[in-house]
């Protein structure tokens, strides 16, 4: 059997009960903030700020990891250009420039 006896005073238990209910009603305060819609749009909002800024940032630094590779096939260790790889890239860009440029004027002729 439970025991019932309470040695609290009816002042206590009043007091007790206030308590109680003041802690109660801030719980459900807090509970209402947490569903209601525009906390719940809100939350959703920072979740996907953070998971864009989070993969900004993982792109940034591959492409700059990429950036800094290619820089690094044309360039010596003291930044000088590497002559032995620019020229052939600089020969290769001017010629599709230039069937480019003839293409279009052959295209413009017709």
């Amino acid at each position: 059997m439970a025991d019932t006896s309470d040695s609290r005073t009816p002042a206590q238990i009043e007091t007790d009960i206030k308590r109680r209910r003041e802690v109660l009603a801030e719980t459900l305060d807090e509970l209402g903030m947490r569903v209601h819609p525009k906390t719940i749009v809100g939350d959703a909002k920072a979740k996907v700020a953070s998971s864009v800024d989070h993969t900004l940032g993982r792109a940034y630094v591959k492409v700059n990891s990429a950036v800094s590779d290619v820089k690094s096939q044309f360039v010596d260790e003291e930044g000088r250009p590497r002559l032995e790889r620019v020229v052939p890239v600089a020969l290769v860009v001017a010629g599709v420039v230039g069937l480019l440029a003839l293409s279009g004027t052959r295209r413009r002729e017709r």
